[in-house]
């Protein structure tokens, strides 16, 4: 069981809408919550209409949900490396790394599974088995995958240190002024949408993007991205809050949709880290996609 608590900043709100809107539920689920008696307004229980005034306390209780186990599928792998400990794993784009809601199966974990034998980490659940970071759908490039559960610990320690390099390339719309540059504003989800993610100064936590133009193109730019710190969608965020979203995203990018990229523009070309059993730094990389070429060929330079 996992329980949170929000202090009300504003008043005059439905329990269901607040619950929503605040604890990043589904409205259905929300209202689940609260007919089960899993949510408090003010340490008791109430409707689903019930107003939360400003300075109320509502707080929730997640019940734990046994997730079903994932499937072994024959799904063909790009895989860089792998040894009896890790795996890295070039994803394409198009393919979800685990089974959720929408998408229960063809993910990544669905082909891991079926590779490994079931020989995956278990420290993120069973569907889950394996994934130490993640990358969006649309996001193509290199994950690294744990077998065991020592490796996963060795390899998340990494991430929480800020010692696991992590380089992307994308199109970008417009041009920085600057070639190269630090982006250091902290990211959260977005009190407007809670699809989103934004650049916002309460309830956020700290994120910091180092960029290099490659390029310059009329209308675009190529960039690479360094991930200093890892938030859902850091690099999305963060240039689109200056001004440059990528090129293809639908989430925060232009309405107009470039519909040849199906998706942002995005490819996590390096991995880096330091083995878990040999304690040796490795480093992997990949050429950029095909669609990311194809796109690339078809700007102009400047």
């Amino acid at each position: 069981m996992e329980e949170k608590t929000v202090v009300a900043e504003v008043g005059g709100v439905r329990l269901d809408a607040f619950v929503s809107q605040n604890f990043g539920l589904s409205r259905s689920l929300a209202v689940t919550l609260i007919e089960d008696g899993n949510v408090l307004l003010n340490g008791k229980t109430a409707k689903k209409k019930a107003a939360v005034g400003m300075g109320d306390t509502v707080s929730v209780t997640m019940p734990d949900l046994m997730e079903p186990e994932a499937e072994p599928q024959d799904i063909p792998l790009h895989i860089v490396y792998e040894d009896a400990h890790l795996l890295v794993v070039n994803k394409p784009k198009g393919m979800v790394v685990h089974p959720a809601p929408g998408n229960p199966d063809g993910t990544l974990v669905n082909a891991l599974l079926y590779h490994c034998k079931g020989q995956l980490s278990g420290i993120n659940g069973v569907m889950r088995p394996g994934i130490v970071h993640r990358i969006d759908k649309d996001t193509s490039g290199l994950l690294m995958v744990a077998k065991t559960d020592k490796a996963h610990n060795f390899l998340a320690e990494q991430i929480k240190e800020h010692s696991f390099t992590r380089e992307y390339e994308a199109i970008v719309y417009g041009n920085f002024k600057e070639s190269s540059g630090t982006i250091n504003f902290p990211i959260g989800r977005d009190p407007k949408n809670r699809q989103r993610m934004a650049v916002v100064f309460v309830n956020s936590k700290p994120a910091v993007t180092h960029y290099e133009v490659l390029e310059r193109f009329e209308g675009f730019s190529h960039v690479r991205f360094r991930l200093e710190t890892g938030r859902t969608h850091q690099i999305r965020v963060h240039s689109a809050y200056l001004g440059h979203p990528l090129a293809g995203d639908p989430l925060y990018g232009p309405k107009k949709i470039i519909t040849e990229l199906d998706g942002q523009c995005l490819n996590a070309g390096k991995i880096g880290f330091v083995h878990p059993e040999s304690k040796e730094y490795m480093e992997f990389s990949v050429d950029l996609p095909e669609y990311f070429k194809r796109f690339k060929s078809k700007l102009k330079p400047i």
